[in-house]
């Protein structure tokens, strides 16, 4: 990645927090994709296993081994305790200035990462967050009804809430450490709630959030599914928000 002009070589530190929970496939492959794209950024990886059984964290233990136990922190919890848990829990560990919150399941690519951190850069930003619904971005492996499900929820969201972004259920976001504290103390959500209620709340108390565009790739292993107790929870949260916030 250039550094953007104006920048130093003291850098801001970057903690980028992986939760997994069976990702023994795709550990290794988005590590490797992470330092390909961050060459000249001074990072480290908080993987947040939730005691898989498939041998995720035997996969880290290795690649701590190739990497460094400085730059790759293995930070596992004794079950699945929900993903707004995971992010309390890895931000405990986190040392960088900014933080940067991503799936393991590839969906989110590690490519992105530079445009992320330069949009900061370049805006003083406190949150960026990727955006499939703008100009350049997208999603790709989805069929037309889940296209149709996903559109129709962030419409419904836009409509209800406001929130000043385009993407409001999207999780591969950077924030500003002291800002991601903030909104988590604020958050109430656990599950598949906790990253929408997280940019509303953020919304709501005027932080700076910028947006760039990603292409969401539908998992690469692994399987997808939405269902009707997910829709049901997101429906919920929704209205949750829209009474509280």
């Amino acid at each position: 990645m250039e550094r953007p002009r104006g920048s130093s070589l003291s850098s801001p530190k970057y903690s980028i927090l992986i939760p997994t929970y069976n990702k023994r496939l795709n550990i290794a492959l988005v590590t490797y994709l992470i330092f390909k794209h961050l060459s000249d950024i001074n990072f480290e990886i908080i993987v947040i296993d939730d005691a898989s059984p498939d041998g995720t964290q035997e996969v880290v233990k290795q690649l701590q081994h190739v990497y460094g136990e400085s730059r790759i922190l293995l930070r596992p919890r004794h079950g699945k305790l929900g993903l707004g848990t995971a992010y309390v829990h890895g931000l405990k560990y986190a040392s960088g200035d900014f933080v940067i919150i991503m799936d393991a399941d590839l969906s989110h690519h590690p490519k992105y990462l530079p445009s992320f951190i330069r949009k900061q850069i370049e805006t003083s930003a406190d949150i960026v967050t990727g955006t499939r619904y703008v100009k350049g971005g997208g999603v790709h492996g989805w069929n037309l009804m889940r296209k149709l499900t996903s559109r129709g929820a962030n419409v419904l969201a836009q409509t209800l809430l406001w929130p000043g972004v385009s993407d409001l259920t999207g999780s591969f976001r950077l924030y500003r450490k002291t800002v991601l504290e903030d909104l988590i103390k604020a958050c109430v959500s656990k599950g598949y709630v906790f990253q929408m209620e997280m940019i509303v709340r953020a919304s709501r108390k005027h932080y700076h959030i910028e947006e760039v565009p990603i292409t969401f790739v539908d998992r690469v292993y692994g399987i997808s599914k939405l269902g009707g107790s997910e829709i049901v929870q997101y429906l919920k949260g929704l209205v949750y928000l829209f009474l509280t916030t």
